[in-house]
């Protein structure tokens, strides 16, 4: 099994870390969560995002997705 790359273990456990944290931001807004392929979706493109923005800015891609996640949490409450 890959450690890295678009498969690897590492890139699954951001992901999952995500949906967490995804999961965790909808409960206290009183929003339903979505179903499980939405929310999958959801994190994959907010992970593919950490990356993108961690290359150029040399982040750490934990930082990006808590703030990433606290944006859409904040665009929920709207």
């Amino acid at each position: 099994m890959a450690i890295f790359g678009k498969n690897g273990f590492i890139r699954k456990q951001e992901i999952a870390f995500a949906k967490k944290l995804l999961a965790s931001q909808y409960k206290p807004s009183g929003a339903a969560l979505p179903d499980e392929a939405t929310l999958s979706a959801y994190a994959e493109k907010i992970v593919d995002e950490a990356h993108r923005i961690a290359k150029k800015g040399g982040l750490s891609v934990l930082e990006i997705l808590k703030t990433r996640i606290r944006e859409i949490k904040d665009s929920l409450n709207k």
